[in-house]
């Protein structure tokens, strides 16, 4: 709460609900969300700034200030609300002072904002995290967070976090999860629970809460970020605990306490999408002789419908890290997102596969990941100039663990950051650049170069050389072979 700036160094704010079916200010059902702050702390308009973009209120409406980070936060005016706190003994389930909600905006969430208040008597503030789900999955949640009773609405934009700080390290280490799946959510997940907790301290919450399933692998990776960064927070998982087994219950629960049920028209797939992948499970796809449907796809254009005429671009690299695209420098998000748009013209990055869940399930899923394919292949094809033999075996063995480490949720995890920086080290070298062609769904790389590349063409040629003395290879083979020689001659009895 420190880090809150109130609005003039004599007066006060609160931080207030806001209740369903109405402009103005209160706490539904008389729950109490008064939060005075002091009159000592520097006061700065009608903003709040918690480590980074501050979204700033002004006179209702909500505006996005420049920064790296973005938060939204509800205020209240400008004298003290005083409301009275109608259960003093604790909610169905016990107590809680303030929690921090994974939302969404979908049925879901919007049910769990008055689930939370009721079970555990708290309040609620709603987080969400911008990786790239596109601004429609944005619009409308103020109103949507209002509606169901939440506290606050804070919005952080985590896309450059997101790819430098969490898909690059993977894509440097090679990480791909049972021989094809790029590991879309499972990386998300730690960047956006790393910043609840971080809104959780800024907030003076006690608890963080998501909307995952108990099948499901996310509430493994949303848990152990929470464990990791800060193990006194309270976790709650509705999923795990409440009577709700589906969509007409939930619709029910909403119904019953004056939530409106969000309109938005329910996909007949599951979807997780961010700014490296796009996920669809669900629906005939469970069964996995199906061939999914050609509407299904979002990101990329049928390969049959891609354009007849391939596309090339080039990819620069420093240090296992891309830089740029034709020449051109970006921001590891920039970069990205037009890798995706040149990739996904292309009908690049679909994969089908069933995989094996953390929890010890198989479920078969359809990935659309573009951009991330094109990076993928030129980033393992410098490497091939750049890295040894066995440089190359260790990486590789490596790089399978640190997938099923990043899978499993275990990204906070010594291991991980140990290998980590291992791949950092043995990258160093891997800087140069890589041109590759977009044909009707396939990367294929044309052309490698690097100021480091172990590659010498007077010692791969055919021609003769004075570095490499083709007669010196048979000793070679003679010592190379020495044991298959031994073990041969000893079952002729020779």
């Amino acid at each position: 709460m420190a880090q809150l700036k109130a609005i003039s160094p004599t007066s006060s704010i609160n931080l207030a609900c806001y209740g369903p079916k109405t402009n103005t200010l209160f706490c539904p059902d008389n729950l109490s969300c008064s939060r005075k702050l002091s009159s000592v702390q520097e006061l700065s308009g009608r903003a709040i700034s918690l480590h980074g973009h501050a979204i700033v209120s002004n006179n209702g409406s909500i505006i996005r200030a420049p920064n790296s980070q973005g938060i939204r936060a509800v205020l209240s005016s400008d004298r003290e609300m005083k409301v009275s706190t109608a259960t003093k003994g604790g909610g169905l389930r016990g107590k809680l002072n303030k929690v921090v909600l994974a939302y969404s905006g979908g049925l879901d969430t919007s049910v769990i904002v008055p689930w939370l208040r009721e079970n555990y008597d708290c309040e609620v503030v709603c987080f969400t995290a911008d990786v790239g789900q596109g601004t429609k999955e944005l619009e409308g949640l103020e109103e949507k967070a209002k509606a169901s009773g939440a506290c606050q609405l804070v919005v952080k934009d985590l896309k450059e976090e997101f790819v430098r700080d969490y898909i690059f390290p993977c894509l440097r280490a090679g990480a791909i999860y049972e021989r094809k799946y790029l590991l879309g959510t499972s990386m998300a997940r730690p960047v956006i629970a790393k910043a609840m907790v971080d809104v959780a301290r800024e907030v003076g919450a006690d608890a963080v809460s998501h909307g995952c399933t108990g099948k499901g692998n996310d509430q493994v990776r949303f848990e152990l970020t929470f464990f990791a960064l800060n193990p006194e927070l309270n976790v709650v998982a509705p999923w795990r605990e409440w009577d709700i087994t589906g969509r007409e219950d939930a619709i029910e629960y909403a119904k019953k306490h004056n939530v409106p049920v969000p309109v938005t028209k329910k996909s007949i797939y599951s979807r997780d999408r961010n700014l490296w992948h796009l996920s669809h499970e669900g629906d005939i796809l469970e069964d996995p002789a199906n061939e999914p449907k050609k509407d299904m796809y979002m990101m990329s254009v049928d390969p049959e419908n891609a354009p007849d005429q391939p596309e090339y671009v080039e990819i620069g690299i420093v240090s296992g890290i891309p830089v740029s695209l034709n020449g051109k420098n970006l921001s590891p998000a920039s970069l990205l997102l037009e890798l995706n748009e040149i990739g996904g013209r292309h009908g690049v990055g679909r994969i089908d596969m069933v995989e094996n869940r953390l929890v010890g399930m198989k479920s078969r899923g359809v990935y659309e990941t573009p951009g991330g394919t094109i990076l993928f292949n030129a980033v393992r094809e410098l490497e091939t100039l750049t890295l040894d033999r066995e440089t190359i075996q260790v990486k590789d063995s490596l790089a399978l663990k640190y997938a099923e480490l990043v899978y499993a949720g275990r990204w906070f995890d010594p291991l991980r950051e140990s290998m980590d920086a291992f791949m950092e080290k043995i990258t160093e070298s891997t800087t140069g650049s890589v041109t590759l062609k977009l044909y009707k769904g396939s990367v294929s790389v044309t052309g490698r170069t690097s100021p480091y590349s172990l590659y010498r063409e007077d010692i791969s040629s055919f021609e003769s050389g004075n570095i490499y003395n083709q007669a010196d290879a048979a000793g070679f083979i003679r010592l190379y072979g020495l044991p298959m020689r031994v073990r041969a001659m000893l079952e002729k009895g020779i």
